[in-house]
C-alpha cells in the first residue's frame, strides 16, 4: 500500500503444559519443539489498519469491545472497518478532518491579538520540528482559533528517547517463594474459606470493567536502535494519550519564537496573550446512553466517571493506575496520598468514637459532674463587671456532663495513640510511595533540568556564570542581592503574622465586651447562657475574618515569592507553598491556640482582675470549664471551614459552567450545542487552578493539623475529617473528571514539600497535646487531688470515690464587700438565701479572705503546678521515644518489594542480553544464508 517499510511481527505460540499431562506417553517436548520451528517462518505483515485488528492493553479500541476483529478476518471485512473507522473519528472531534491523525495538544488564539508575528515564527518552528498542524474557527466566536497539534510517529519516537520516557518490553515473570505442605494445607483452608464469604464490596469489579489496569511488564526507557525489543502492537496507540500530550508539550516549551537567546517556550506566549489557552483534550464526553457493564466504556474519560467519579461508587477502592494513566503521575500520587490517608483515618475516627462513647457511658458515674448538678448552696461569682448575676453552681450542670464527653480518662490514651498514628501514617506513607513509584516506573526517574524562570532571566541577564551540570552560561543572583531579598521576605512574613495576632486581640475584646452586653440582654434564653452565645458569635466572625485575610495572604504571599525572585518553578512553588502554609495556619490556629491555652489564665481574681488597656476585664472560663469553649471553637471552625472549602471547589465551577451552557443555548440551542467539537467543549470548561494542586494540598494539611494538634480536646476531629475526606475524594474526581480541562500529565516521585511540613505537624501536635491535657483539661489537678488531698490519699488508687470533695476543694472563697466599685454586680444576691450574699465562690486555689495573706496561692496550687510541668516534660519525652522507634523499626522499603526490584534488576540485564544475541544470530544465520563473507565477531 506504498509504505516504505513494513513492520514484521513474529506470531508467538505459548503453551501452557500442566504436571499432570508430562505423565502421559505422549512426547509434548517434541511437539513444542516443532510448533516453535514452525512458528518461526509464520510471518504476518500488517498494514496502516493493523491497530484495529490486533487488539493491545494500549489500544483505544479495548474500550469499544464491538468493534474489535480477529486477526483471521479476511481483507474485505477489514477494508470495511478501515472505511468505518475514519468517518467515526471525524464525528467525535478527536481527530483531524483526515480522521487519521489524532489531536495531540490544542492551543487557543484570538485573530485580535496583536502578537501576530510571534504566532508565526512560533508555528513555523512548531512545524519544522515535525509536528502536524490544523486550525479551526470557533463555532460560537470567530474571532476564536483552535490550533491543532499531532505528532507523528517519528517525533514521538525521537523525543520519547530523549525524555527517556520508559515503555513496556517484556511481561513480568512471578515466582512463588517454595511452601511447606503445612502452609500449603492451611492457606488451601482460608481460600475455602473465603469462598463461602461475600466478595469484598469495595473493590472495583474487574470482570465488567476488564481495562482497570495496565500491562504488568517490565520496562525500559525507549530506544529507537533497539525497537524490536518492545512490545509494539500498534504504533499510534504505543504512546498513550498523556504521553502523547506531554511530548508535544516538551517540544513547545523548546521552541522559538523570537530572535534572541531567552525568546523561546509555550510558556512566556501564554504570559505575554499571544495564545490565550494551552490544553490537551479529553477523551470524549463522560456520560454516555448505554451501561458500562453490557456495552463498555465509550472512551477511559468516561471510564474513569463511572468507577471513580461518581457518587455510586463513594465506597471503592481508587483506580489509581486509571488516574495515573489519564491525568498523569503527579496528580495521581495526590489522589494516591488522599485514599491513603482517608483509609488511615478508619482506627483513628474508631478510636476517637470510642472516646467519646465511653464518656457517654461513663456520664453517671462521674463524680466530679454530679457534685457539680447537686451543688445547689454553691453561688459562684459574676463572670462580668456589673450586668453579670451571681449564679448557682449547678446551673453548669449541663456544661460539666458536655465537658466529661470530651475530657475523661481515656483522653490521654487517645493523644498518645493519635501522636503515635501520626507517625505510623507517615511511615506507612513512605512504603506506600515506594511500592507506587515501583509499579508506575518512578524509581529511577530523575526530574530534568529544570528551564530558568523567565521573571529571573529578565532581571539578572547581564550577569552570568557557568553552569555546573550543563556547563552552559546561565543568569546569575549575587549572594548579598539573594540575602537582602530573603530579608525582606522575611520581614514581610512577620508583619502579617502581627496581622494575625491583632486580629486574635480584635476577638478577645469583642468576647470581652460582648459578655456584658449578653448577660444585659432582654431574651432569657441568651441572658442565661451568655458565655456560649459569646464563644458562638465569635467564632462565627472569627471564621470570617480568617476567609478574608486568607484572600490577602495570597496576594502577599505571591508578591513576597516574586520579591525573592527564585531561580526556577519549583524553587518558586517550593517558597510559595511554605509562606501559603504558614500565613494561613497560623491564621487559621491563632485564635483556638488562645482558647486552649491564654483564656482565663491570666484573668487575677475577684477584687483583682487584670484589664486590658486597663479597662476590659479578661474573659474568664466557664465555671465547668475552658474545655467546652475549645470543642465549640474547633468544631464550628472545622465545619465550616470543610463545608466552605467543598463549595469553592465543585459549586464555583460547576455554576461558571452552567452559565456558559445556558449562553450558548440560548445562542446556538441545545442541539447545536451537542454537536459540538471536543475541543469547543473543553475550551468552555474552567482551566486548573494556577498553582497546580496546591489548594487541594494545602486543603489536606490544614485538616492534618486540626486533626492531630487539639485532638484530645476535640476526639471527634478524626470522624469529621473521615467524613470529608469520603466526600472530598469524589467531589475532587468529579471536578477533574466533569469540569476541569483535562490537566497536562506531568511526573512526580513523591508529595515534595509537603511531606516536610506534615512532618512538622506531628511534631507540634506532641507538644500541643501535653499542654492541653496538662494545662486546659482537668486530668491533672483531679490526680493530683485524688493521690494528694482525696478520701484516697496515700493509699495508691484513683477511682471515682476518690474523687468525692473535689468540685469543693478546686474552689475558692471570695468575700462580697472586697468587690472593686467597677466590678461590683447590680445585684446583690439576695433572690439565693433572702439576704444579700456575703461570700462567692470562684476556680482558683487560693487561700481566704481571713487568713493571713488574704488571696495568696495555696500549697495544692503548687503542687498542680509541678505535676503539670512533670506530665508535660514525661509525656513528650516518652512520646518522642515512642515516634523514633517506630519510625526506626518500620523501614521505608517493604523487603519483597526490595526483593522484586533486585530480581527485576536481574532478570531485565538477562532479556536485553538474550534478545540482543538472539538478533546477532538471526543476522548471521542471514548472512550465511545469502552467502555474504562476515567477520567471526561475537557470538
Amino acid at each position: 500500500e506504498g509504505r516504505e517499510d513494513l513492520q514484521v511481527n513474529r506470531l508467538e505460540t505459548q503453551i501452557w503444559i500442566k504436571p499432570d499431562i508430562e505423565k502421559t506417553d505422549v512426547d509434548f517436548s517434541e511437539i513444542l519443539n516443532a510448533i516453535q520451528e514452525i512458528a518461526k517462518d509464520v510471518n504476518i505483515f500488517f498494514d496502516e489498519l493493523e491497530g484495529v485488528n490486533s487488539p493491545s492493553k494500549d489500544d483505544d479500541s479495548l474500550l469499544h469491545h464491538g468493534n474489535l476483529t480477529s486477526t483471521s478476518d479476511d481483507a474485505s471485512r477489514l477494508e470495511v472497518v478501515g472505511e468505518e473507522v475514519p468517518d467515526k473519528n471525524k464525528a467525535n472531534g478527536l481527530y483531524f478532518r483526515d480522521g487519521k491523525c489524532r489531536i495531540d495538544y490544542i492551543l487557543v488564539y484570538r485573530k485580535s491579538n496583536p502578537q501576530t508575528e510571534k504566532r508565526e515564527v512560533f508555528e513555523r518552528n512548531i512545524r519544522a520540528e515535525g509536528l502536524q498542524m490544523e486550525k479551526e474557527s470557533s463555532l460560537t466566536n470567530s474571532d476564536i482559533i483552535f490550533v491543532k497539534l499531532h505528532a507523528p510517529w517519528e517525533v514521538l519516537g525521537k523525543y520519547a528517547e530523549l525524555m527517556n520516557v520508559r515503555m513496556p518490553f517484556r511481561r513480568k515473570i512471578y515466582y512463588l517463594h517454595r511452601r511447606y505442605k503445612f502452609m500449603n494445607r492451611i492457606e488451601k483452608q482460608i481460600s475455602r474459606f473465603r469462598g463461602w464469604l461475600p466478595r469484598k464490596p469495595m473493590k472495583l469489579d474487574k470482570e465488567t470493567l476488564p481495562d482497570l489496569e495496565e500491562n504488568d511488564c517490565y520496562t525500559a526507557p525507549f530506544s529507537q536502535q533497539r525497537i524490536h525489543h518492545f512490545i509494539i502492537h500498534n504504533k499510534d496507540t504505543f504512546f498513550n494519550n498523556a504521553t502523547r500530550s506531554r511530548i508535544v508539550h516538551h517540544i513547545l516549551q523548546r521552541v522559538k519564537y523570537e530572535e534572541g537567546k531567552n525568546k523561546i517556550g509555550l510558556n512566556r506566549l501564554l504570559s505575554n496573550g499571544s495564545y490565550e489557552a494551552a490544553f490537551p483534550l479529553h477523551e470524549g464526553s463522560y456520560r454516555s446512553k448505554n451501561s458500562i457493564k453490557t456495552h463498555g466504556a465509550e472512551n477511559h474519560r468516561h471510564l474513569l466517571y463511572e468507577c471513580w467519579a461518581s457518587w455510586g461508587v463513594w465506597y471503592k477502592y481508587q483506580p489509581l493506575d486509571l488516574v495515573r494513566r489519564y491525568f498523569g503521575e503527579k496528580i495521581g500520587l495526590y489522589f494516591a496520598w488522599l485514599g491513603w490517608y482517608t483509609g488511615m483515618l478508619f482506627p483513628a475516627a474508631f478510636i476517637g468514637l470510642f472516646v467519646f462513647l465511653y464518656g457517654v457511658t461513663t456520664l453517671n458515674h462521674c463524680q466530679v459532674s454530679k457534685e457539680v448538678c447537686q451543688a445547689t448552696d454553691i453561688i459562684m461569682c459574676p463572670i462580668c463587671d456589673k450586668y453579670c448575676p451571681f449564679m448557682r453552681l449547678s446551673d453548669s450542670c449541663v456544661y460539666a456532663k458536655v465537658t466529661h464527653l470530651f475530657d475523661n480518662g481515656a483522653t490521654v490514651f487517645f493523644a498518645v495513640f493519635m501522636a503515635v498514628w501520626a507517625t505510623v501514617f507517615l511511615e506507612f506513607w513512605k512504603r506506600r510511595r515506594a511500592v507506587i513509584a515501583y509499579d508506575w516506573d518512578l524509581i529511577d526517574w530523575e526530574e530534568e533540568e529544570e528551564e530558568i524562570r523567565p521573571q529571573f532571566e529578565a532581571k539578572y541577564s547581564k550577569k552570568e556564570r557557568m553552569n555546573p551540570i550543563s556547563g552552559k552560561p546561565e543568569p546569575y543572583q549575587a549572594f548579598a542581592d539573594k540575602c537582602s531579598r530573603l530579608i525582606v521576605s522575611a520581614s514581610g512574613i512577620f508583619f502579617m503574622i502581627c496581622v494575625v495576632i491583632a486580629a486574635v486581640f480584635g476577638i478577645v475584646i469583642y468576647r470581652v465586651v460582648t459578655v456584658s452586653t449578653f448577660a444585659a440582654f432582654k431574651w432569657a434564653l441568651i441572658r442565661n447562657n451568655s458565655q456560649v452565645a459569646t464563644t458562638g458569635t465569635a467564632v462565627c466572625i472569627n471564621f470570617c475574618i480568617i476567609m478574608l485575610l486568607n484572600v490577602l495572604y495570597e496576594k502577599v504571599a505571591l508578591f513576597l515569592t516574586n520579591l525573592e525572585q527564585p531561580r526556577t518553578e519549583s524553587e518558586w512553588e517550593n517558597s510559595f507553598t511554605l509562606k501559603m502554609f504558614l500565613f494561613q495556619f497560623v491564621n487559621l490556629n491563632s485564635s483556638t491556640f488562645y482558647i486552649a491555652f491564654f483564656l482565663g489564665r491570666f484573668t487575677g481574681h475577684p477584687g483583682a482582675y487584670l484589664r486590658l488597656i486597663n479597662r476590659w476585664r479578661l474573659e474568664e472560663c466557664h465555671p465547668s470549664g475552658c474545655l467546652i469553649d475549645l470543642c465549640m471553637q474547633m468544631g464550628i471552625i472545622m465545619v465550616l471551614k470543610q463545608t466552605w472549602n467543598n463549595f469553592m471547589e465543585l459549586g464555583y465551577p460547576l455554576i461558571q459552567n452552567w452559565w456558559t451552557r445556558r449562553k450558548l443555548r440560548q445562542e446556538y440551542g441545545t442541539q447545536r450545542k451537542t454537536s459540538f467539537p471536543q475541543w469547543e467543549k473543553d475550551y468552555n470548561l474552567q482551566p486548573m487552578n494556577a498553582y497546580g494542586l496546591f489548594d487541594e494540598y494545602l486543603e489536606m494539611i490544614l485538616q492534618f493539623g486540626f486533626t492531630t494538634i487539639f485532638v484530645a480536646a476535640f476526639p471527634l476531629a478524626p470522624l469529621l475529617a473521615l467524613l470529608n475526606n469520603i466526600i472530598e475524594i469524589r467531589l475532587d474526581a468529579y471536578k477533574f473528571v466533569t469540569q476541569w480541562r483535562r490537566p497536562l500529565a506531568s511526573r512526580a516521585k513523591d508529595i515534595g514539600i509537603w511531606y516536610g511540613i506534615l512532618e512538622g505537624i506531628g511534631i507540634l501536635s506532641v507538644i500541643t497535646n501535653a499542654f492541653v491535657i496538662a494545662v486546659t483539661s482537668d486530668f491533672i489537678p483531679r490526680l493530683v487531688y485524688a493521690y494528694k488531698y482525696g478520701p484516697c490519699a496515700g493509699q495508691g488508687e484513683a477511682g471515682q470515690k476518690c474523687m468525692v470533695g473535689y468540685v469543693n476543694a478546686s474552689l475558692s472563697v471570695f468575700l462580697v464587700s472586697d468587690f472593686e466599685n467597677r466590678s461590683e454586680p447590680t445585684s446583690n444576691g439576695s433572690e439565693f438565701s433572702g439576704s444579700p450574699l456575703k461570700y462567692c465562690r470562684y476556680r482558683d486555689y487560693r487561700d481566704p479572705p481571713h487568713s493571713p495573706v488574704p488571696y495568696g496561692y495555696t500549697l495544692q496550687f503548687w503542687h498542680v503546678l509541678a505535676a503539670r510541668l512533670a506530665f508535660i516534660i514525661v509525656f513528650e519525652h516518652l512520646v518522642f521515644c515512642i515516634k523514633h522507634l517506630i519510625s526506626y523499626l518500620i523501614p521505608d522499603l517493604p523487603k519483597d518489594l526490595r526483593d522484586r526490584m533486585r530480581r527485576e534488576k536481574y532478570l531485565i540485564q538477562e532479556m536485553m542480553y538474550e534478545a540482543e544475541l538472539e538478533r546477532l544470530q538471526k543476522e548471521r544465520k542471514e548472512r550465511k544464508k545469502n552467502g555474504k563473507s562476515y567477520h567471526n565477531e561475537w557470538p
